[in-house]
């Protein structure tokens, strides 16, 4: 059975429903019969190549609020990733686009390390002072996940690599109607939207194993719209 995540770098919920999903797949007792594929999705395709800004001054403006209630905003998604034992850094994270970082997880992919520099780039986003918006840090990332430098220093400098295929998946995701990330497609027959419980997960992967219909889970706080909206829980 394949399983298909659209995600982006600089969505929280993604990092989050990833280690959900992680955990709800080990709870599933034919997981080791489960292709994980990693699909490109941009909540800020629009955003200028090479600029980036604090993520909290981007809240703030995003929704209106002063910075510290930007800060109180982070601080509630970071109490959901620590609880899924995810270091979360509510301060000195930047925000740009991800189109780059999208390219070079496509060679990665081909390389048979897709997961490896995934997992390496939402840990500088999230929990480390590195800013996967610089290329210097990208490189250094490919290179830490098993990839040629050359290869991947040639692939970032050539805006082509990789864009088509970036391209082919943020349009199959318009055609299966994700609007938000994380998106989960299970064996192209069933879709969860959200960062779901693992429990959740779990559930899903033996349901559509066994070929039935797919409960429709509640709706999902934990998702990422495009331009960057994240929805964040109550207090």
């Amino acid at each position: 059975m394949r399983v298909e995540i659209w995600s982006d770098i600089a969505c929280p919920w993604c990092y989050i429903g990833k280690a959900r999903f992680t955990k709800g797949l080990a709870g599933f007792a034919h997981r080791d019969e489960v292709e994980v594929v990693f699909r490109s999705f941009e909540l800020d395709p629009n955003g200028p190549k090479g600029v980036s800004a604090p993520v909290v001054e981007m809240l703030a403006q995003k929704y209106g609020r002063t910075l510290e209630e930007a800060r109180g905003m982070e601080e509630h998604v970071a109490q959901s990733a620590r609880a899924e034992g995810l270091t979360y850094r509510t301060e000195g994270r930047d925000h740009g686009n991800t189109f780059d970082i999208h390219r070079l997880l496509h060679l990665a992919a081909a390389r048979g390390r897709q997961e490896e520099l995934l997992d390496l780039a939402y840990r500088a986003n999230f929990a480390e002072e590195r800013s996967v918006f610089d290329t210097g840090v990208l490189l250094a990332l490919a290179v830490e996940a098993g990839l040629d430098e050359a290869e991947a220093r040639a692939v970032l400098t050539d805006d082509s690599a990789y864009a088509e295929e970036v391209r082919a998946d943020e349009r199959e995701a318009a055609e299966l109607g994700a609007n938000a990330v994380p998106f989960f497609v299970l064996d192209r027959r069933y879709g969860i939207s959200g960062g779901q419980p693992a429990e959740v997960f779990t559930r899903a992967l033996e349901q559509a194993w066994a070929g039935r219909k797919v409960e429709e889970p509640a709706p999902a706080e934990g998702a990422c719209e495009p331009d960057g909206a994240c929805a964040v829980p109550q207090s």
